[in-house]
């Protein structure tokens, strides 16, 4: 691994041909063991890569990247599911292994015309998440001065804003290459229950990935129950796996602790509306329903999402290196433009 050390070019490229081998490897051989045996080198290898960088906010992201998403997708490639697929062209096959996209099945005019819409909200929402990223890198000179938990809420924004930002950028990297890629989010402070925040709304990709791979196993087995409970415990052993990514500490089960407790209120929340349903009671006004799921997901996070990431100072560790990764962009921007 020292030699991807901090290097973009060599990790990217060692990555690509990690993505090329699977499709190659694959389209010679069936889903099943063999198969398996072939793809599990990427899989750890994906799993290794983001180490390889210093920067904790650039770990976690790459972890994202590789050590979730891509290790999963390609052990669904391995069992003939998933989104990735050996008769898919190189470039999307390479874009979608190594990149937290999905692509779109929408095709035809009609399809054109929603994804002419989704492009001009999407440009729109990135330039609004980007303007709140500045403000919030402002607002953080003045962190110390704030209650916690309106330093938590805040951070917890800048993830939503970063991701929200990112991944549509990334997606319009795709239609660039001819690519037509889904939504990664659909307003998730919006949601009206727990099960429309986390299936419907929040990090549409984490969702497009566990439902194949955890969800419908299990649901086909013990129930949709189960199959619920299944997903967030292996959503919270992963994000386990990102809090050692970006800090390099052991986990402390606090983020494992976060999604059991989502997993069965989201279970118990699907009982209640059957009974609610079945007794005739009117549902919640929808602003009431959503303020309360806002209040209910950050309260939780106050208490086992953040301080995992928080604790013995590491915020402001990544908080430096978002500082400095800041102010590298608005120097280049000045020698760009000539005003350095």
């Amino acid at each position: 691994m020292e030699l991807l050390r901090d290097s973009f070019p060599m990790v990217s490229l060692a990555v690509s041909a990690a993505a090329l081998y699977s499709r190659a490897a694959s389209s010679r051989l069936r889903p099943g063991f063999p198969r398996f045996a072939a793809l599990l080198p990427v899989a750890v290898f994906f799993a290794a890569a983001p180490l390889s960088f210093t920067s904790g906010n650039i770990r976690g992201t790459a972890g994202f990247f590789l050590a979730w998403l891509g290790v999963f997708k390609i052990l669904l490639l391995a069992a003939g599911r998933g989104p990735l697929d050996p008769t898919l062209p190189v470039h999307q096959f390479v874009f979608t292994a190594v990149l937290p996209v999905k692509l779109s099945r929408r095709n035809g005019e009609a399809g054109s015309t929603a994804s002419n819409k989704a492009k001009s909200t999407s440009l729109v929402s990135s330039a609004v998440k980007l303007a709140i990223l500045v403000a919030l890198l402002k607002a953080y000179q003045f962190k110390d001065q704030l209650h916690l938990y309106v330093r938590l809420a805040l951070y917890g924004i800048h993830i939503y804003c970063f991701y929200d930002f990112m991944l549509p950028c990334i997606a319009a990297a795709g239609r660039a290459l001819g690519m037509e890629m889904e939504p990664p989010f659909d307003q998730p402070y919006l949601a009206s229950s727990l099960r429309d925040f986390w299936g419907r709304r929040w990090n549409l990709i984490v969702s497009a990935i566990l439902r194949p791979s955890v969800y419908e196993p299990v649901r086909a087995r013990a129930g949709k129950a189960a199959g619920a409970f299944a997903t967030f415990l292996v959503s919270g052993l992963m994000h386990e796996a990102m809090v050692y990514y970006i800090t390099h500490e052991a986990p402390t089960g606090e983020m494992l602790a976060f999604f059991l407790l989502h997993g069965v209120s989201c279970v118990a929340e699907a009982l209640c509306s059957r009974l609610w349903a079945a007794r005739g009671w009117r549902t919640p006004p929808r602003p009431v329903a959503t303020l309360l799921v806002v209040v209910y997901v950050s309260a939780t996070a106050f208490w086992w999402f953040f301080p995992p990431i928080c604790r013995d100072g590491r915020d402001d560790k990544l908080l430096a290196e978002w500082a400095a990764a800041a102010a590298f962009l608005v120097n280049a921007g000045r020698k760009l433009l000539g005003l350095a």
